[in-house]
């Protein structure tokens, strides 16, 4: 039995402003390109499916367009979806009816005062001729109101292990030996390596990071979603932001043999927007300014176009820069998504101590503005900007 493991699309995210309805459908066509190419028997989403609890109808369209259409491709594919912390599970559980006739089941959440809910997350999946190859543990992800009674805050990680443990073991139960036990979830495993600019932290009674121990050998393959870099995990199959452009996205194919896994294979997911960076290393306005009409792009359509991080280096407030820049980039196929400007390093800030409030008062407004601007920006104000800043504050007094 061949699975594809993938998760975190996010559909519905926009990139600094832009929306990237044309990346995911992209992503989408590609997706069933390659359930049809490599014979995939179950589809496993690990969360995240869209981006906001309250997606757009544009966003539910194309994750019911491609399940509609997954269907007709691969008449007897397995769809097994989990809600991860960016989806409204009762959202996501509320069309499971519908989605149960193209064999897809969605699981949202776990109800507390259900003694079957755990029995209800158990998917069996089934290969081309309706007989079950495996178990598929679904677990949505987890919040504190999921766990049993009686588990807080400050024992999230043992109660997250205890759902976990009682799943496997109704798995067990009903699995034979040459079946195989797959685990979803969508959570925060430790030895995972995080996209800081993109991914919510999930942080419940100070525990940030479950242990791998939670995934006993008796578990086969563990699909996880949540993080975006590929390290225990598929990761997302599009770049959530800049700091994710130096690293390939993917899903996961994975072979099993019987009960056990035989091989795991990535398959890289075409980017087909370029996210560009100038320069390199932030650098002075003069030469930024320079790179950037230098800067070449083969034209292509708006919602095609490179999304682009501009780095700046300054010695002080640049209230024009933004004009620049986009007279810079004035008719480049470039969409301009962030300036990012950095000052020289601050060695007064590393001496600066700490003043009581009877010293601040003592400071007259001309001292504690250049006091301010010394610590912001590294160096003293210009003369004009201190003449400026006394005219105000008479202009101020005089009112």
């Amino acid at each position: 039995m061949r699975l594809l493991h993938t998760s975190d699309w996010h559909l519905g995210q926009s990139l600094h402003q832009f929306e990237r309805s044309a990346e995911h459908g992209i992503f989408l066509d590609w997706l069933l390109h390659t359930l049809e190419a490599e014979a995939i028997d179950a589809l496993l989403v690990a969360g995240d499916i869209f981006d906001h609890a309250n997606p757009s109808a544009q966003a539910q369209g194309q994750f019911y367009r491609f399940l509609s259409e997954a269907r007709r491709r691969v008449p007897h594919l397995n769809m097994v979806m989990i809600a991860g912390n960016h989806d409204s599970p009762a959202r996501l559980e509320a069309a499971a009816p519908l989605l149960a006739l193209v064999d897809a089941g969605v699981y949202g959440q776990l109800e507390r005062d259900d003694p079957d809910a755990v029995e209800r997350i158990l998917h069996p999946l089934r290969d081309a001729e309706g007989q079950i190859r495996a178990w598929c543990i679904a677990m949505p992800f987890l919040r504190p109101a999921d766990l049993p009674r009686g588990v807080g805050e400050e024992a999230y990680l043992g109660g997250v292990g205890a759902l976990y443990q009682q799943a496997l073991a109704r798995a067990e139960a009903r699995h034979s030996p040459d079946q195989a036990i797959i685990a979803l979830g969508h959570c925060h495993v430790a030895g995972g390596q995080v996209s800081e600019e993109s991914e919510r932290r999930i942080l419940i009674g100070g525990a940030e990071a479950l242990p791998a121990s939670i995934f006993p050998p008796s578990i086969a393959y563990v699909a996880l979603g949540h993080l975006h870099l590929p390290r225990r995990y598929c990761g997302s199959p599009l770049p959530m932001s800049f700091s994710e452009r130096n690293y390939p996205h993917q899903v996961l194919v994975v072979d099993l043999a019987g009960a056990a896994v035989k091989e795991v294979r990535s398959l890289r997911v075409p980017r087909p927007v370029q996210l560009l960076t100038v320069p390199a290393q932030p650098a002075p306005l003069t030469e930024v300014l320079a790179a950037l009409r230098a800067l070449d792009v083969a034209p292509m359509p708006d919602a095609l176009q490179p999304y682009l991080l501009v780095r700046v280096l300054l010695t002080h407030p640049e209230p024009s820069l933004r004009v620049q820049i986009e007279q810079a980039l004035a008719g480049k196929p470039v969409r301009l998504a962030r300036i990012e400007t950095r000052y020289p390093a601050r060695e007064a800030q590393s001496e600066l101590q700490a003043r009581s409030v009877d010293e601040l008062h003592a400071l007259a407004p001309q001292d504690f503005f250049d006091r301010l601007y010394t610590h912001r920006f590294g160096n003293a104000p210009s003369a004009e900007l201190q003449a400026a800043f006394a005219e105000l504050v008479d202009a101020s007094n005089a009112a």
